[in-house]
This record gives C-alpha cells, structure tokens and sequence, in this order.
C-alpha cells in the first residue's frame, strides 16, 4: 500500500491543487459579486474583504493530501465598529457593512453551493482521475 500511496500522490496532489483552485476562483466572483452589487452611502470601503480569500496550495496530510480555501477575516483588521469576522458574517447574511440591502449574496454559501453541494467538485475530481488513467466507477 505504501508503494501506491507515493505512485498516486503527485496525482493526487495536483487534482486536490486544481479542485482548491476552483473553490477559490468561485470564492472571488462571490466577493466581487458583492462589492460590485452595491455601493454604500454611510461608510467608506476599504476592500479588505475583498482581498481576503487566500488558497493554500495542497500537499500530503495523514496519509492523503489537503489544500485549503478560506476567508482571512484576521486580515481584515481596518474596520471601524466591526471585526474582520463580523463582516465575513455579514456577507454571508446578506448584509452590507450590518446594514440589509437588496443586493444579497451570501459569500460563503453560495461558493460551496457552486462547488461541492451541487456535485461540480466530484465531478471535476472523477474527470481528472480519469484523464490520469485512473479507472472511477459511479
């Protein structure tokens, strides 16, 4: 098994890495989504939010392989009022600095319903296992 594990790797590594990539790229069309979609009265932007998403790139954990997507709300430490983690919370909600407004995407959600609840991700990963020789049943 040891033997295969390290074969698979590289494989494995570069799909998990492709999958994040995609993840992170949904991640930014919903922040962008969020600061085009409306433009506040009460307050001045300072687009930390909107730079906030960070991507680690995969590499062997636990006998697997990991990458991780988030949103850096420690970053985010120039608001006025309000904690980094308060307005990622906000923008998941639908709200706009606490304030509610017609343009409402939920950040967070809607990236993972773009890409792992709606199947997309698995079906990228069978694609990619598949294009690597690798027979995947369903």
């Amino acid at each position: 098994m040891n033997g295969l594990q390290k074969v698979l790797q590289p494989v494995m590594i570069k799909m998990v890495d492709e999958l994040a990539e995609r993840v992170y790229e949904t991640l930014n069309f919903y922040l962008n989504d969020y600061y085009i979609g409306w433009t506040p009265d009460s307050y001045r932007r300072t687009e930390a939010f909107l730079r906030s998403a960070v991507k680690v790139d995969a590499y062997p954990y636990k006998g697997g392989v990991k990458a991780v997507v988030y949103i850096d709300y420690d970053s985010m430490d120039d608001y006025v009022d309000a904690t980094g983690y308060q307005v990622a919370e906000w923008a998941n909600t639908g709200l706009h600095g606490g304030l509610s407004v017609s343009h409402k995407p939920h950040v967070w959600d809607d990236t993972l319903d773009h890409t792992i609840n709606n199947g997309s991700l698995l079906r990228l990963a069978v694609q990619y296992l598949r294009s690597q020789g690798i027979s995947v049943r369903n």
